[in-house]
């Protein structure tokens, strides 16, 4: 794609690797059959050659966001499938992030949105702000027929009980069981521990199970994404800083041989911590070290190896024996962090029978805080979702990513666990309580 900034324009860094994204670009709109809002809607402009070309504008002549801009830019769900499927290596993430701060500067969003905008981006990251504001939609619930759209579904997505705090999720030291093989660091993250802490104490007993010490390092908390994917650059790069501080204390101390994502969201964001702070001389340093330290919980346990799977007592061979599980490749797994393989192939070997739903592509519709920003939207794309998982009739559903959890189980019956809890139960951890109802395997007549 052909560009003309000015050289005072390519000044900017933000200009600068934008138009190196834009030039890549060849129109041959491969993306528009992946794009989920382009499948969903038909409109050019919902599709990531169409949001490239409004970005372009914006940008090129330093104009503010339009409304019009804002109303496509905000529809992106960021799961970026379409740098899955571009075969000219466009980094549409990098691009439309761009775009989001442009918005966020130069477009006044009318009251509601403002608001709206502002307590999420407060509340989500901050896990005890977050409770209270769960506990608060418990006592709405009553009244949720009588509420606007979108607070309507903030509470419907609510959980109807929420879990006490898990003491796994204060700064401390796990230690390995038996000879220690790896030290990491656990991203204990933000909403996840508020809405699941099983998630974390899974991840930990499979992680030390394995020789593996993990360490929740004091200082580290939301990795920035909400924020981030909101426009707000500087609360997101101030997150983004006291994570790189606090894992650079470990680093520095007795080391770390990674550090450790269980949501895949905050993953893909920890990965590019050494581009967000490219241009911070204090900073770029230590953040491309910890960007280059981070895995995908899955992706560490598949280079690890996992642990042959537990005989339960009186079953025939594995717990995990007859079990059909449907993996459902989060966005930010898939296309984020281009992790395929590794969970699917950790869950065969633990003993499940792995299920691959049609569209395995296309977004479930969480996308960090997308669902309570676009619901209509949202809920097309959930609905789409679980079509294609119940259509493989599996006895549950599995994932690696919180926002996926709550979204998909917002629609469907079959219990959903994130990977990790499955590998833990099928390696001698204890059974899950979403699928304590469903029978072990039964002793062969040999045994």
């Amino acid at each position: 794609m052909q560009t003309n900034f000015t050289l005072a324009q390519l000044a900017d860094p933000d200009i600068r690797e934008s138009e190196k994204i834009l030039r890549a670009c060849v129109h041959c709109g491969f993306c528009t059959a992946t794009c989920p809002t382009y499948v969903l809607l038909g409109d050019e402009l919902d599709s990531p050659r169409g949001r490239i070309y409004l970005i372009k504008d914006m940008l090129e002549n330093d104009r503010p966001a339009s409304a019009k801009v804002a109303k496509h830019i905000d529809r992106c769900l960021s799961c970026l499938s379409c740098m899955t499927t571009c075969p000219s290596g466009v980094h549409y993430m990098h691009l439309v992030d761009h775009a989001r701060r442009r918005i966020e500067r130069t477009y006044r969003r009318p009251l509601p949105e403002r608001l709206l905008r502002r307590m999420l981006a407060t509340v989500l990251p901050r896990p005890n702000l977050f409770r209270l504001a769960l506990a608060g939609a418990w006592f709405a619930r009553p009244f949720v027929r009588w509420m606007p759209g979108r607070l309507k579904g903030m509470v419907a997505l609510a959980p109807r009980t929420i879990p006490s705090p898990s003491p796994v999720d204060r700064p401390q030291v796990f230690p390995a069981e038996g000879p220690r093989r790896k030290r990491v660091a656990l991203l204990a993250g933000c909403a996840q521990p508020v809405l699941k802490p099983e998630i974390n104490e899974a991840t930990i007993r499979l992680l030390t199970r394995h020789g593996v010490e993990v360490v929740v390092a004091k200082g580290a908390g939301c990795c920035g994404a909400l924020t981030h994917h909101l426009g707000q650059e500087e609360p997101a790069l101030a997150f983004v800083r006291a994570n790189v501080a606090a894992w650079m204390r470990e680093i520095v101390g007795e080391g770390l041989d990674a550090i450790i994502a269980n949501a895949s969201g905050c993953g893909t964001q920890v990965k590019d911590y050494g581009f967000l702070l490219r241009e911070d001389r204090t900073w770029a340093e230590k953040a491309a070290r910890v960007a280059g330290l981070a895995r995908d919980v899955t992706e560490f346990l598949a280079e690890l190896g996992l642990k042959p799977p537990v005989r339960g007592a009186e079953t025939a061979g594995s717990r995990a024996a007859g079990l059909r599980v449907a993996y459902h490749s989060a966005c930010s797994m898939q296309h984020g962090q281009r992790i395929t393989a590794q969970p699917k192939r950790l869950l065969a070997e633990a003993g499940f029978t792995v299920l691959d739903p049609p569209e395995g592509h296309l977004c479930c519709g969480s996308a960090g805080s997308y669902n309570l920003l676009q619901p209509e939207i949202a809920t097309a794309l959930r609905d789409r979702k679980v079509r294609n998982i119940e259509s493989q009739r599996p006895d549950v559903i599995a994932t690696g990513n919180i926002g996926c959890i709550t979204q998909i189980a917002s629609g469907t019956a079959i219990p959903i666990l994130h990977t990790v809890e499955l590998l833990d139960w099928a390696t001698g951890g204890p059974k899950p309580a979403a699928i304590a109802h469903l029978p072990d395997p039964r002793p062969t007549a040999a045994e």
